[in-house]
């Protein structure tokens, strides 16, 4: 499906970042105006706040609900801040509206849901406003790009996405693990529409905001979206990830927003050489890795007369253990290592077992 984004935030230039910042959720009116006039004039160009929280489980607490719309309203009267919340359903949407709301997002739970999604399209057919769009909890990267088809196909053309990690079972130091490939192919396969990256929900703790903010700006990011409370330790929802306005605001001097390219030819000249260099590794790399799976036919030419099974775990244990102490002797992750191994692993199981699986040659 072809589409055509217009501009984010008509008034942004395109060479600055945009920022969102805000509480994870409006809790009382003095607390919302008194983080929106410590934000007010630094360079916030909305101002976040949850009125309804879709939460994991029952019991906790699931936002302010309708009577918010109207804090955020006073933010914008009395600060000039735009204003920007989550909507799930057509209710949600309707008061958003009414309420003079600037730009809506769907969270990672909606996006999740085609139902839910579309019964938002719906409701905004003939309405222009910016809509941002948060990927789904785990990463489906169809149901992304199906969630910014629907609310396109209702007639929305100011659209942005909302990188705000995904699921992991397992040990990790995200709350969310960025898993930024999925972000990057986004941003290939839509080149004009904006990536927020939403820090906070990625990190799940304040002593990494600022990393993962500096990283998606490096990888061409345009914006972020972090989580600003007046007393974040006593936040109602979220409370380990949100900062003080104060925090947020030394972040936001200390972080650097690059840009895509410039017209400097001896910098153009260098990448260039560079990127060449780059090129006839890749072809070598994809070489030797053909090189290699053809040595996998072969083991499975072996096994296959001698019915021995594809899996040897104990032979993968130990290509994948050597490989990650021989990668971190080289400045290589242990993450990109095992990622790596595991993608080569399963493209010779394969190898292996087209070749396990063909008829015998009779004698």
């Amino acid at each position: 499906m072809d589409m055509t984004f217009k501009p984010l935030l008509e008034e942004k230039p395109a060479n600055k970042p945009i920022i969102i910042a805000g509480p994870c959720s409006a809790e009382t009116e003095e607390q919302v105006l008194t983080t929106a006039r410590a934000l007010a004039g630094k360079g916030v160009d909305l101002f976040r706040s949850g009125i309804w929280k879709p939460r994991t489980r029952p019991g906790a607490f699931e936002g302010i609900g309708t009577e918010g719309l109207g804090w955020l309203r006073k933010v914008k009267e009395e600060t000039g801040l735009k204003v920007t919340t989550e909507v799930a359903n057509t209710q949600h949407v309707f008061e958003a509206l009414k309420h003079q709301i600037d730009v809506l997002w769907l969270g990672a739970r909606t996006t999740v849901n085609p139902f839910s999604v579309q019964e938002v399209a719906d409701a905004l057919k003939g309405v222009d406003i910016p809509v941002l769009i948060k990927n789904p909890i785990n990463p489906d990267f169809k149901l992304w790009v199906g969630a910014i088809e629907r609310i396109y196909k209702a007639g929305i053309t100011r659209i942005g996405v909302i990188h705000r990690g995904f699921s992991y079972h397992g040990e990790t130091k995200y709350r969310n693990v960025p898993r930024w490939q999925l972000a990057i192919d986004l941003k290939r396969e839509f080149p004009d529409l904006p990536i927020i990256c939403d820090n906070s929900h990625i990190c799940g703790r304040r002593d990494i905001l600022q990393t993962v903010a500096q990283k998606a700006l490096d990888l061409n990011f345009d914006g972020y979206m972090t989580e600003v409370h007046p007393d974040p330790d006593n936040a109602w929802s979220d409370a380990a990830q949100q900062i003080t306005p104060a925090q947020f605001l030394e972040m936001k001097e200390q972080l650097i927003f690059r840009q895509p390219t410039t017209d400097n030819m001896e910098f153009l000249e260098n990448l260039e050489h560079l990127r060449h260099e780059i090129d006839e590794l890749d072809e070598e790399m994809l070489n030797l890795l053909s090189n290699r799976m053809r040595l996998a036919e072969r083991i499975g030419e072996y096994k296959q007369r001698n019915n021995i099974a594809i899996l040897q775990s104990s032979r993968w244990n130990e290509i994948l253990e050597r490989a990650v102490t021989k990668g971190k002797l080289k400045g290589l992750s242990e993450e990109f290592v095992t990622v790596y191994l595991k993608a080569v692993h399963q493209e010779s199981i394969n190898h292996q077992e087209k070749v396990m699986n063909q008829p015998r040659a009779e004698a």
